[in-house]
């Protein structure tokens, strides 16, 4: 009988704006997508604006994308 193995896949956060993407660590798998997003808000003030999209799944990662708000329709 196989044994199978549990493995937790990484996640990564990618911020989408006009100028294009940029990729963020993970600062602590224990906070939520949001947190991560206020968290890097200091960092880069569009977040503040922003909303999290996915997660999408890639290979052996989580990808979570953050998207602004501002200046877009609908």
């Amino acid at each position: 009988m196989a044994s199978l193995k549990k493995e937790e896949l990484k996640r990564e956060f990618v911020i989408e704006n006009k100028s294009g993407k940029t990729v963020l660590a993970d600062p602590d798998p224990s906070m939520s997508p949001d947190q991560v997003m206020t968290f890097y808000a200091n960092q880069y003030p569009e977040l503040t604006t922003s909303a999290v999209h996915g997660p999408r799944y890639d290979a052996d990662k989580i990808v979570y994308t953050f998207k602004t708000t501002v200046g877009t329709k609908g």
